[in-house]
């Protein structure tokens, strides 16, 4: 993984309204960086640093923007008469417990910002990062609803390797998860992506499933991995090197198509809701679709904000 530079801009709103056709259950998101150190190589928000002039390949996981001023303006936001508190959502595109939120700490202040307008939030994210700020959410929960939730798409350490490689280990996401839910907070798991061939037999399932039981997870949803066109040049290229025997396979399941077939997907939907029951996990809110956490579409950026912002002089 090349080294990251911090690419330090502003941002004129904090909030980002979903569009009204987005089948998500939550209308607002709030997105503190763009870009991921994590660099999973299905992540559709891949796509998104073409709106900056930047490739989708490593640029993503090497040119990280930082909204430097995202608290200041979420705190304007809230405070407005306009603003009638409904729940936000944050880690709907990149994480925003990714590495440099160990120096930036904004999405620790819009954490904070939000407990202070007792407004509700839901949180995804990979990283076991978030710990840091349990007291926090404790504070939030207190006041308003909140839920974490981690996504974690397997217990391989062998595949985490390769094909997220800057995430910590899932059992290690699901330690901090069960921190969550000691302290009276609302946790689940994405199981996500699960991946065609890979991770999507009973062995890696039943292994994570009773992982999740264990850290005392609320709730686990099942979402197989989609690609989609605009991430297709990077993701169909990177999976014949990395894993060349099961290039054909994927050729067949995906050809044009972002989503694997309606069979494969029942197929997978029947043996995970069969597992889950063996563990006594309840489903997650919602109708688990195909695909990473059905994304929010992001507001395309302003001419103004696609410009290269100031590079900071700083590395991980």
């Amino acid at each position: 993984m090349a080294r990251a530079q911090y690419l330090e801009d502003t941002c004129k709103t904090a909030l980002n309204r979903v569009p009204a056709e987005s089948r998500v259950p939550f209308r607002w998101t709030i997105n503190p960086y763009r870009g991921c150190t994590h660099s999973c190589h299905y992540c559709f928000a891949r796509a998104f640093h073409t709106y900056l002039d930047l490739g989708i390949g490593e640029d993503f996981s090497s040119k990280i923007v930082v909204k430097t001023n995202v608290v200041d303006v979420l705190r304007r936001e809230l405070a407005s008469p306009r603003w009638d508190g409904e729940a936000v959502a944050m880690g709907t595109a990149t994480d925003p417990y990714q590495h440099c939120e160990g120096h930036y700490r904004l999405t620790r202040g819009a954490v904070e910002t939000l407990a202070h307008f007792a407004n509700p939030l839901s949180m995804l994210t990979k990283s076991t990062m978030i710990v840091r700020d349990l007291d926090v959410y404790r504070r939030l929960n207190a006041v308003a609803s909140v839920s974490v939730a981690m996504s974690v798409g397997t217990l391989d350490e062998d595949v985490r390797r390769v094909v997220e490689p800057g995430t910590p280990p899932g059992l290690k996401r699901l330690e901090i998860l069960g921190r969550f839910s000691e302290a009276g907070i609302r946790t689940g798991v994405l199981v996500a992506p699960i991946l065609p061939a890979l991770t999507d037999d009973d062995e890696h399932l039943d292994e994570l499933l009773a992982a999740c039981a264990a850290a005392g997870v609320a709730s686990v949803s099942p979402i197989v991995l989609h690609v989609r066109q605009n991430i297709r040049e990077h993701f169909m290229p990177w999976l014949r090197g990395a894993y060349p025997w099961l290039y054909p396979r994927y050729v067949v399941l995906y050809g044009k198509r972002a989503y694997a077939p309606k069979a494969y997907l029942e197929e997978v939907g029947e043996r995970f809701a069969r597992l889950r029951r063996r563990h006594g996990l309840s489903a997650g809110q919602g109708r688990p679709r195909p695909g990473r956490e059905a994304p929010a579409r992001q507001r395309e950026p302003s001419r103004e904000s696609r410009s290269r912002p100031a590079q900071l002089a700083l590395a991980v």
